[in-house]
């Protein structure tokens, strides 16, 4: 990189939400750069033979719905999938496992799905089908609100649209349940304590314990939309999804630079106008400077305190990061023998909980700094979905446990010492490894290798997981909706004219959801029209008759 590197728009971090980003400005005629301190671009979307040759594993996202789900992706699928990137999907999406050898499993198949419930529970498939009919009534506006910025008029049209087909009653009827915690809404739609569950696992993913208001939102919609569209992980392995963007970009004429770490935001005349790097080089930006970080890396690290006003820095100190997780990858000899049956070896994910009591006093231990006794295991058998991912007859098995102290303070069950992941990561496996044991009787010795990824490795590899939070911060609703990642920015502006933030620290939040980077560029763009609209600097010639409706 030299001094005298310029373009219409730099991107600081080729997470997939900076790609997109760039995406859309290359396609809308901008020159861009993208510039990743890491060597390869995705974030944490990433896979590698990280525990035998020939056997891929999903380093840290793995299920790919979201993106397939996106707009983002409707509008590029064509070259995308012309660069290799390809998706495997399964008809058997999820499942829980409980003691004694019982389980309850959702297929895409839905009348199956509610047959086994009501073998279970006849009070469970009814509730089960009396929510479904709540989420198709209501998920065209919810799905709406999440494609829109917030605030903006297109979210305002969804709240308005479903005024208009549902009135007020049925306005608040959502919110209700919107509101509700976990395990709340298991215990109103529910009959059974597995059945409530299976719902409140889903908000585990994220940082909702089951006795956290606003839990309801996630485990509503990925109940029945996993059960809908089945489970997908990218042929081949994560990585081919960010390399398709990066090639993608590039045949637009952007630019992708790995191994570059930026380490200012350079401002003139109080507006963004690049980026230099650790070496001292810099890169211009004519036009606008998109963050694919953290807020607080952004307002603390990478602008220069003189450029941002006090209080936007405090509130930029104060975003709230989530407990952290442990990362688990197996190459194993054989598929997991699961003690409910082998059917449950070819379902995608596999929570691990069991119950709802355990899932909160699981929270509750990680946020006091302890190592829980019972960690919820989301147990995803990647190749079950996509045999390319190992060996014949052998298999991939990655398991996110959920949730874990970001600094250890102790042990809850007192068996463990060490006050550093360091310290503790190879006892806390096994005690993952035990309690998987108990559920597949035998799957420890089809283990042939395995690695873990502790907190801190987490955020080693990717600085966006603070304290190895795999969703870039709580989304818990005072940092969510209007007010992610603080109230008063949360449009993909920042307090610096020119400078943008996208990510999962902003709407709609963590996910392979690529929205917050298509809704950062429309900003941008719609910003330069405005500047050149009042005879502001121009980018290159004929790039204002090319901004394009997103």
């Amino acid at each position: 990189m030299t001094s005298t590197d310029s373009y219409d728009a730099v991107v600081v971090g080729a997470g997939h939400n900076g790609l997109i980003a760039a995406l859309y400005l290359a396609r809308a005629g901008w020159s861009v750069a993208v510039v990743e301190r890491g060597a390869a671009v995705g974030g944490a979307i990433a896979s590698g033979e990280v525990t035998l040759p020939g056997f891929v594993h999903d380093l840290y996202s793995t299920n790919q719905n979201l993106f397939l789900g996106s707009r983002a992706y409707a509008d590029f699928a064509d070259e995308l999938t012309g660069r290799g990137l390809r998706f495997r999907t399964t008809d058997r999406p999820y499942a829980n496992v409980f003691p004694d050898g019982r389980s309850l499993a959702v297929h895409h198949d839905y009348a199956r799905t509610l047959g086994q419930l009501a073998a279970h529970d006849a009070g469970d498939a009814e509730g089960f089908a009396e929510l479904y009919e709540e989420y198709r009534k209501f998920a065209p506006y919810l799905f709406g609100l999440y494609g829109s910025a917030m605030p903006s008029p297109a979210a305002g049209r969804q709240v308005l649209g479903l005024l208009r087909h549902h009135g007020v009653s049925g306005a608040a009827e959502l919110a209700h349940t919107l509101l509700m915690s976990t395990r709340e809404l298991g215990e109103t739609w529910f009959s059974t304590p597995e059945a409530r569950a299976m719902a409140a696992c889903w908000g585990m993913h994220l940082d909702f314990a089951p006795d956290v208001a606003g839990g309801a939102m996630f485990p509503l919609l990925e109940l029945f939309a996993d059960m809908e569209n089945g489970m997908s992980v990218v042929e081949g392995g994560a990585q081919l999804l960010p390399r398709a963007l990066a090639d993608v970009l590039t045949a637009y004429g952007g630019e992708v630079r790995t191994g570059v770490e930026v380490d200012r935001v350079v401002c003139r005349d109080g507006r963004a106008a690049g980026v230099r790097d650790t070496t001292g080089d810099v890169l211009t930006a004519r036009l606008a400077v998109i963050a694919d970080v953290g807020p607080t890396a952004l307002y603390r690290r990478l602008l220069d305190p003189g450029q941002v006003p006090a209080r936007v820095r405090r509130k930029a100190s104060r975003y709230r990061y989530g407990p952290g997780t442990l990362m688990l990858h197996l190459a194993l000899d054989g598929p997991l023998p699961w003690a409910a049956g082998d059917e449950l070896a070819g379902f995608a994910y596999v929570h691990v909980a069991p119950y709802v009591d355990d899932l909160a006093r699981t929270y509750a231990e990680s946020q006091a700094g302890l190592l829980p006794v019972e960690p919820l295991l989301i147990v995803g058998q990647t190749s079950a979905v996509d045999p390319t991912r190992a060996p014949a007859g052998r298999h991939v098995v990655w398991i996110q446990v959920r949730t874990m102290p970001s600094v250890v303070r102790g042990d809850a069950a007192g068996t463990i010492h060490g006050t550093g992941w360091s310290e503790v990561v190879e006892a806390m496996t096994d005690r993952v490894l035990a309690k998987l044991e108990r559920y597949a009787p035998g799957a420890r010795s089809r283990i042939a290798s395995l690695t873990a990824y502790s907190p801190e490795d987490l955020e080693a590899a990717d600085p966006n997981l603070v304290g190895g939070d795999s969703v870039a911060g709580s989304h818990h609703l005072a940092q969510n909706f209007v007010f992610r990642p603080m109230y008063g920015h949360s449009g993909y502006r920042t307090a610096v004219p020119g400078l943008y933030l996208t990510g999962a620290s902003t709407w709609p939040g963590a996910g392979t959801n690529a929205t917050s980077g298509r809704l950062a560029a429309r900003r941008v763009l719609k910003d330069a029209r405005r500047r050149i609209t009042h005879g502001a600097s121009r980018p290159r010639r004929g790039i204002a008759e090319r901004f394009t409706s997103m």
